[in-house]
């Protein structure tokens, strides 16, 4: 079942989440596919590193900044394209 993250009010339909405590702040790991037509809009995004965290089904609201990032694919230009980035937030 795929669930919806808001970073900075920008919607990721994310495939996977888990919230954990580490050292008594949240950690996010999530994974989520980003297509061509979004990979611009996602990557800017990402570029920020300053995020503030909404996770709407879990009641869960913080700051963060990114403690680990990957992705299956790092040609998003071609048409058509799709990757799966992971995504590990940690709350500041």
């Amino acid at each position: 079942m795929r669930q919806i993250v808001q970073l900075n009010d920008y919607e990721l339909e994310v495939e996977t989440v888990e919230v954990k405590e580490k050292g008594g702040k949240h950690l996010l790991t999530m994974t989520f596919p980003v297509t061509h037509h979004d990979y611009h809009d996602v990557t800017t995004l990402l570029y920020e590193n300053d995020f503030h965290v909404k996770v709407p089904e879990e009641d869960i609201s913080f700051s963060a900044t990114i403690a680990a990032y990957s992705t299956s694919i790092t040609n998003l230009y071609e048409k058509d394209a799709v990757g799966k980035f992971y995504l590990q937030l940690l709350e500041k």
